[in-house]
């Protein structure tokens, strides 16, 4: 930073979960700093909702609305997202836009229905419309329990019983599985995929005994979901993928996706750091603002701002964070840590009233940035 320009804060926070999304946590902060700064927003995600607006956010682009189905075979609009990044024509996709829980009541969740064709129709759409040259998809918050069969259907994947009839990808139907046609199956480009969860396929740290339940799946349903995947692993050649961390993600769509796409698993704060350049904007920026709704123990476990701090320290940047809730775990991880417990609000008015607090956080707190500034990475 030269003497009288504006110091540059680089804004790389993630969601504070049911509250704010990234995009909103970004404004609430560029709001605190004020006009005596330079703000870069480059919002940050994992797989699941608001994947597609921040990946957006960082590299510019558009939505696209279209017409697909939910995880019930019910019609309803889906977006996705496409960009020209570093050259390539290039898709977001969230598999929660068309196949995720919120899009299906409790009362109304079958998983052995459910299925993740819309899913496929949105990939489908991005490769024959939009062109895409590659595409990345987060996989986060799916209400599916298919393996990505649903999806592999979309892309022209044929499964059929032992009779030769087709079946739908559901996994009702995939129990009676005895062979895989993929010879009508659509060209692709490289698929990458947002996943952070590394359960296997199958067993008793599978995507059905694990996410089953929360998904509508009653202890007979774990049993039976997890025998079709089974089947599903076995009939497609697919047994050393799905022992693979990731494969159980999304319902098995971790599985799908990399045995009838090609697809390969990068974990999410790895995707949006290589998609929006993250390193060359940190080395950029004089001091680098992250944080997500807790930061906790998990944080530690790799989460975006885990990420962004190592990637700052790297740097030599002064890193600080904001959140709305801290444990004691996280603190060392940043230079500075804001947190709305500051406030001695209700945990439901913090999480109503997040931006306008934020900004407040972050205005109150500028002797300590600009302090910052001047001393430097604090060890």
């Amino acid at each position: 930073m030269k003497n009288g320009e504006k110091p540059t804060a680089l804004v790389a926070c993630d969601k504070f979960k049911g509250s704010l999304s990234a995009v909103g946590v970004a404004e609430a902060v560029e709001a605190g700093l004020g006009n005596g700064w330079h703000v870069e927003k480059c919002p940050i995600a994992d797989g699941g909702e608001g994947f597609v607006d921040a990946m957006l956010t960082g590299a510019g682009g558009r939505k696209i609305s279209v017409g697909t189905v939910d995880a019930m075979g019910r019609p309803c609009l889906a977006d996705y997202g496409v960009a020209d990044l570093q050259g390539v024509r290039t898709a977001f996709i969230e598999m929660s836009a068309a196949s995720g829980i919120w899009r299906v009541a409790e009362k109304d969740r079958r998983p052995r229905e459910a299925t993740t064709f819309g899913t496929g129709m949105l990939i489908r759409h991005a490769v024959e419309e939009s062109r895409a040259e590659r595409i990345y998809i987060g996989i986060g918050g799916s209400v599916t329990n298919d393996g990505g069969a649903g999806m592999a259907v979309a892309l022209g994947v044929r499964f059929l019983d032992g009779d030769g009839g087709e079946l739908d990808g559901s996994p009702g139907s995939l129990i009676s599985l005895a062979a895989v046609d993929e010879a009508a199956r659509l060209p692709l480009p490289e698929l990458i995929v947002a996943c952070d969860v590394v359960n296997p396929l199958c067993g008793g740290r599978g995507a059905s005994a694990v996410f089953g339940p929360q998904k509508g799946a009653s202890p007979e349903d774990v049993t039976f979901l997890d025998g079709a995947l089974g089947q599903l692993a076995d009939v497609s050649h697919g047994g050393e993928i799905a022992r693979v961390p990731g494969a159980g993600a999304a319902g098995g769509l971790g599985f799908g996706l990399m045995r009838f796409a090609g697809a390969r698993l990068v974990a999410g704060f790895d995707i949006v750091a290589d998609a929006l350049q993250l390193a060359g904007r940190i080395a950029a920026a004089d001091l680098v603002i992250t944080g997500e709704g807790s930061l906790d123990a998990q944080t530690l476990g790799g989460k975006g701002p885990a990420g962004v701090a190592a990637m700052a320290r790297q740097a030599g940047k002064p890193v600080v964070a904001v959140a709305g809730r801290v444990e004691d775990a996280a603190v060392p991880l940043f230079d500075h840590v804001m947190s709305l417990e500051r406030f001695g609000l209700e945990r439901e008015r913090s999480m109503a009233e997040a931006a306008q607090w934020l900004e407040v956080i972050v205005r109150e707190d500028m002797p300590v940035l600009s302090s910052l500034l001047a001393q430097g990475t604090i060890e």
